[in-house]
C-alpha cells in the first residue's frame, strides 16, 4: 500500500512530526489506541454534523461536511468491527487536552468562529493522517491496510476544511490564524501527556 501523493502537502501543514516516543507507545497499546480511534471518528462526524445545523446558509459547506459525516461515521463502523474481532471492549477513555486546548482559541463569534472551526478541522485531520502514516508501516497486516486505506479520505477532509476556511477569509487572516493554533498544536504534540490517545503527546508512561 502507498500514501496518497498529495500527503507530503499535508505534513507540510502541520508545524512537526509526531515524536518517535508516542509512535513506539501506540505501538504498545494497540488496543487503547483503537477504542480512542473509535471515538475520534465519533467526534469527527459530530463536528461535521454541527456545523451543518448552525450553517444552512451555506450550501457548499453544507454538502462538503455531509459527506464528510458519513465518512467518519463509516470509518467509526470499521474501527468497532476490527475492535470486536479482536475482542477488545469498546470501554469508555478520558478525552486527551488535544482538542480542548486547540477550541479554547477559537473566537467567539462568527464569521471568525467558523473560520477558526475549520482551520481547527484542517489541522486536526492533517495530523490524523500524519499518524495513520507513521504507524501504519508497523502494525499487522489487517490494521496497517485499513490505516493505508484511511489516508486518502482524511486527506481529503484536510483540503475541504481548508478550502471551505479560504473561502470565508482572506489570505492574512487565514495565515495569522493558522500560527496561532500551529503553535498551540505543537506544543501539544511534543510535550509529555498523563496518557496515550490518539491525538496526545508523548505519555509519561511510554
Amino acid at each position: 500500500m502507498t500514501a496518497p501523493a498529495d500527503l507530503e502537502a499535508l505534513l507540510a501543514f502541520l508545524p512537526c512530526a509526531t515524536p518517535q516516543g508516542w509512535i513506539d507507545a501506540a505501538l504498545k497499546q494497540q488496543s487503547l489506541l483503537l477504542i480512542d480511534h473509535a471515538n475520534c471518528e465519533k467526534k469527527a462526524a459530530a463536528t461535521a454534523m454541527s456545523l451543518i445545523h448552525r450553517h444552512t446558509d451555506q450550501p457548499d459547506l453544507m454538502s462538503k461536511m455531509s459527506r464528510l459525516a458519513r465518512e467518519e461515521l463509516r470509518h467509526f463502523e470499521q474501527v468497532l468491527g476490527l475492535m470486536r474481532k479482536r475482542h477488545i471492549v469498546y470501554s469508555p477513555v478520558t478525552a486527551s487536552r488535544y482538542a480542548g486546548s486547540l477550541h479554547a482559541l477559537v473566537r467567539k463569534r462568527d464569521p471568525g468562529r467558523l473560520v477558526d472551526t475549520l482551520l481547527l478541522g484542517a489541522l486536526i485531520e492533517a495530523r490524523s493522517c500524519e499518524r495513520f502514516a507513521a504507524l501504519a508501516p508497523h502494525l499487522d497486516a489487517e490494521l496497517s491496510k485499513f490505516y493505508f486505506s484511511l489516508l486518502k479520505s482524511e486527506s481529503r477532509h484536510f483540503l475541504d476544511y481548508l478550502t471551505l476556511a479560504r473561502s470565508y477569509a482572506g489570505v492574512e487572516e487565514i495565515d495569522e490564524r493558522l500560527c496561532i493554533f500551529r503553535d498551540c498544536e505543537q506544543g501539544l504534540i511534543e510535550s509529555e501527556d498523563q496518557e496515550l490517545r490518539f491525538h496526545s503527546g508523548v505519555p509519561l508512561a511510554a
